[in-house]
C-alpha cells in the first residue's frame, strides 16, 4: 500500500515538473493554459507531417494567406484581400506592417518563398498549392497567383499552407522542407519564426512545448492567454487523471470508457462532436512481392479478389459498436458523407466471412498467408484497438496479421515517403480542402510522378489511371452538378476495385476544463488563439 502511494506521488511529482506547475503560487498559473494530447509535435517545420493536431498547432505560431473561421468558412488573414480577374488568375492583396517573430517585415517575397517551399521535394504539403501555379510579385505586398487551367479549388487548401520568412529559412539553412523519416533534424524542425498570435520558447519534441502570447500580433486574438505549455502524455490513464485533478486543461482523446467519469468529475466535460477524419485500411498494392509475408515471389493484394476479402471479413459495425462503443459511424466512403452531397447513394458492402474465405481459396491461398500490418497507439480514437480487432477478424478466415503498433511519430516515419514501408495499415483522413478531390487525388492518385504530390498520402499505392483522370476532372470543372458526377464515378471506381477499405469517423472527445472556453471545428484542430481561461 506504501509503495503504491509512493509510486503514484512519485509520478505526480514527475508530471507537475513537465508541467511547470507551482504548488505555492496557483494564481501564476491563471493565464496558463496546459494542454496534452496522446502524441508529440514532432516537428516545428509546417511543411514536415500533414496531421490535424500537429497542424493545428503550427497555427498558433504561423499565419497563413487564408484561413478558415469557426464555421471552416475561407477567411482573410495574412492576404486581407483576394480576387479572381480571370479564370487562370489570382491576386492577393496582403497585409501591411505585419512583422515575424525577428522582427523582420513580411513581404511578397515570403509567400512567392514559401509557394516554391511547400511544394519542394519532402514537404508533405505539396498539394496545398497548385502545382501549376506560377507566383509572380506585383508590389512587396501584391502578388498574383497565374494557373495553366481554371481551378476553382485552388484556395481549399491555402488555410493549413503557412508562410514562413525567406530570410530566416536562408540564414538557417531550411530552404528546404524535411519529411518525417528525415535521419538528420533541420533547423527549422526545432526552430520557429512566423507571424502568428505566439512565439515558441521552449521545444523539447515528445516532452514539452511552451507558446508565449505574442505581444506584437498585427491581429486581434480572442484568446485571454498569455502562456500556453503542452505536454506529451501518451497513457490513457495519466491523461484523463491529470484533466480531472486540474493539472491540464485540456486532453485529446478522452477514452471512450472514462467520458462518463470526467463528465462526473465537477472540474471537466467532454466536449463531443462529429468529425469529418474517416478511419480507413489500405493495402499495398505496388509491390511485386508482399513484404513481411509467407508468400514468396508475388503480392496478394494484386488480386482483386483478396482485397474483396479482406473487405468482407472485417466487421466494421462490431467495431464501431464495441470498440469505438458507439462513438464511430460506419462509412461506405474515404469522405465524410457531409463533404459530399452523393455520399447517400454509396453503401457500405456487407460483412461475409463465408464469401471472404471462398474469395481466398479462388485467389489460392485455402489456408490464408501471413502479413504485416502497421498501425498508430496514440494518433486515432482507440487505433491499436481497431487494428487488433481486425487482426483478431482476418485470423477467422485463416489470414495471420503481425501487427506492429507504435507511437505516430515512428509510425508516419515508416509508412511515408519515401519509403511507403508497409503492406496494410490504418490511417485517419481529413481532407484538408474539405473536398473530395483531395480524396481521388492526395489517397486514391496513382504514385507515378504524372503530377506533383499525386498519392502523396497513397501508402499502398492503389493506382487507376480512370481515378486519375477522374481527379484532374473535378479539379477544373465549375459546373457543380457535373463536377459531382465526377466525384461519384471516382468512388465508384475506387469501391469496385476493393482499392481500399474504410471504416468509420470517429466521434470527437476533448477533455475540457470548466475553467476553459475554446472552439471545436469538426476538422479537430485545437486553435490557441480561441482559447481563454478564467483565473
Amino acid at each position: 500500500m506504501l509503495k503504491s502511494t509512493v509510486k503514484a506521488f512519485a509520478s505526480a511529482a514527475a508530471l507537475a515538473g513537465v508541467l511547470g506547475l507551482s504548488a505555492t503560487n496557483p494564481a501564476q498559473a491563471a493565464n496558463v493554459f496546459r494542454f496534452a494530447f496522446q502524441g508529440d509535435i514532432k516537428s516545428l517545420d509546417p511543411y514536415s507531417l500533414k496531421e490535424s493536431f500537429t497542424i493545428g498547432m503550427h497555427g498558433a505560431v504561423f499565419d497563413s494567406l487564408i484561413t478558415r473561421d469557426k464555421d471552416l468558412k475561407l477567411a482573410p488573414m495574412l492576404a486581407e484581400s483576394w480576387e479572381n480577374p480571370e479564370p487562370t488568375r489570382w491576386r492577393f492583396h496582403l497585409r501591411k506592417g505585419v512583422k515575424f517573430h525577428d522582427g523582420s517585415d513580411f513581404t511578397a517575397d515570403d509567400v512567392i518563398f514559401s509557394a516554391n517551399r511547400v511544394r519542394a521535394p519532402g514537404s508533405n504539403f505539396t498539394t496545398n498549392v497548385p502545382s501549376d501555379a506560377e507566383w509572380v510579385k506585383i508590389d512587396d505586398h501584391t502578388v498574383d497567383m497565374k494557373l495553366k487551367g481554371p481551378n476553382p479549388i485552388a484556395l481549399y487548401q491555402f488555410s493549413t499552407w503557412y508562410i514562413m520568412s525567406k530570410s530566416w529559412a536562408e540564414k538557417n539553412g531550411a530552404v528546404a522542407p524535411t519529411l518525417p523519416s528525415a535521419t538528420s533534424t533541420s533547423y527549422a524542425a526545432l526552430h520557429e519564426n512566423g507571424t502568428g498570435p505566439f512565439i515558441i520558447t521552449e521545444h523539447q519534441p515528445g516532452v514539452r512545448t511552451v507558446f508565449k502570447k505574442n505581444p506584437n500580433y498585427w491581429g486581434k486574438v480572442e484568446s485571454n492567454l498569455d502562456e500556453a505549455v503542452f505536454t506529451t502524455i501518451q497513457n490513457d490513464a495519466t491523461r484523463v487523471a491529470a484533466l480531472i485533478s486540474g493539472e491540464v486543461d485540456w486532453i485529446d482523446p478522452v477514452p471512450l470508457q472514462d467520458a462518463q467519469r470526467v463528465n462526473a468529475s465537477g472540474t471537466a466535460t467532454v466536449m463531443a462532436g462529429p468529425e469529418l477524419r474517416t478511419i480507413f485500411l489500405g493495402m499495398d498494392q505496388s509491390r511485386d512481392e508482399l513484404k513481411d509475408s509467407n508468400v514468396k515471389g508475388k503480392n496478394p493484394f494484386k488480386d482483386v479478389r483478396v482485397r474483396e476479402a479482406f473487405y468482407r471479413a472485417i466487421d466494421e459495425e462490431t467495431i464501431a459498436k464495441r470498440v469505438m462503443r458507439g462513438q464511430a459511424v460506419p462509412s461506405a466512403l474515404l469522405i465524410a458523407p457531409v463533404l459530399f452531397p452523393r455520399a447517400s447513394e454509396f453503401k457500405r458492402p456487407e460483412y461475409d466471412p463465408k464469401r471472404a474465405k471462398a474469395l481466398l481459396t479462388e485467389a489460392g491461398y485455402p489456408d490464408g498467408f501471413s502479413l504485416g500490418m502497421d498501425c498508430p497507439n496514440d494518433r486515432y480514437v482507440n487505433d491499436e484497438a481497431i487494428c487488433q480487432a481486425v487482426v483478431s477478424m482476418l485470423a477467422r478466415v485463416g489470414v495471420k496479421v503481425n501487427l506492429n503498433a507504435q507511437p505516430k511519430a515512428k509510425y508516419f516515419a515508416k509508412v511515408l515517403a519515401p519509403a511507403y514501408d508497409t503492406s496494410f495499415y490504418l490511417v485517419g483522413w481529413t481532407p484538408s480542402s474539405q473536398d473530395s478531390h483531395n480524396i481521388l487525388f492526395e489517397i486514391a492518385g496513382c504514385r507515378n510522378g504524372s503530377k506533383p504530390g499525386r498519392g502523396n498520402w497513397n501508402l499502398g499505392n492503389y493506382c487507376n489511371p480512370k481515378v486519375d483522370a477522374l481527379a484532374d476532372s473535378v479539379e477544373a470543372e465549375s459546373d457543380q452538378t457535373k463536377r459531382n458526377a465526377q466525384i461519384k464515378e471516382g468512388f465508384d471506381t475506387i469501391q469496385a476495385d476493393w482499392g481500399f477499405i474504410p471504416l468509420h469517423q470517429q466521434a470527437l472527445a476533448w477533455g475540457v476544463s470548466k475553467k476553459v472556453t475554446l472552439v471545436q471545428r469538426p476538422d479537430n484542430m485545437l486553435m490557441l488563439y480561441w482559447v481563454s481561461k478564467q483565473p
